[in-house]
């Protein structure tokens, strides 16, 4: 049986299709009436796939893409396979794991910001709890701008259990809150490294924290308290990933 079909919409979302796997997409719905240069350039790359594109109107574009700012451009695609579960992911790795936590991230726009973040400093995969955390959805694909396609996301039904996996294969669990002690520019990010992340406002929950092998914080040096999920993320993936670089 094959996989069934989704929705994506955007340029950053479906080109990224386009790109690394133009024969999943199904159907392209374009807006006649778009003819800028970055339209034209769209189309070129997917004649040069072979997707086929069809013409539709903006009624037709709004209602396939749930009302969402689609930019003239929706695909239905097949669903790529990834790996089949965390444990697959992790036997077939080469380099010292890095992985993302999210904890209570319910928000699609945060989701999705994260797995671009994700995407762009190279994690290898990102863990959620299957409550207490949004899914992959149209609105996580337009704002993760393709990362959606490319990293992995899996949901688990326990997520102190799944940490505690982590730690028996010798992965290093790091949680972020701003009454640790640390500074996360004192932690050693070069060894298989698990960073752990809440939502906004409550932040990870009490048993996630007690699950973690140790606290840092983001320095503060202004008068705001916290930084949005995704920002967050971005400040503690890039400095695991500064430090692996100065390794070579």
């Amino acid at each position: 049986m094959s996989a069934p079909a989704r929705v994506l919409f955007g340029f950053h979302a479906v080109g990224v299709r386009l790109k690394t796997a133009p024969a999943s997409v199904i159907e392209l719905y374009v807006d006649p009436s778009r003819r800028d240069a970055r339209m034209k350039q769209f189309l070129a790359r997917a004649g040069e796939a072979g997707v086929r594109v069809i013409e539709a109107d903006a009624a037709r574009l709004a209602k396939l893409a749930g009302g969402m700012g689609h930019q003239g451009v929706v695909a239905r695609v097949q669903t790529i396979e990834t790996a089949r579960s965390l444990d697959d992911l992790l036997d077939a790795l080469a380099d010292p794991p890095l992985l993302l936590v999210l904890d209570g991230v319910t928000d699609p726009h945060n989701l999705g910001a994260c797995l671009r973040v994700a995407d762009g400093a190279g994690v290898h995969a990102v863990i959620a709890p299957k409550d207490h955390a949004a899914g992959i959805n149209a609105t996580v694909a337009k704002v993760a701008s393709g990362a959606a396609e490319t990293v992995p996301y899996f949901m688990v039904t326990n997520l102190a259990r799944t940490l505690g996996e982590l730690k028996e294969r010798d992965i290093w669990v790091i949680g972020t809150t701003g009454e640790a002690d640390k500074t996360l520019y004192q932690i050693d990010l070069t060894t298989p490294t698990a960073l752990v992340l809440g939502a906004e406002g409550p932040g990870m929950r009490q048993l996630t924290r007690k699950t973690c092998d140790e606290l840092a914080r983001i320095p503060m040096m202004g008068a705001v308290e916290s930084l949005n999920v995704s920002v967050a993320s971005a400040v503690g993936l890039y400095e695991a990933r500064r430090q692996r670089l100065a390794l070579g």
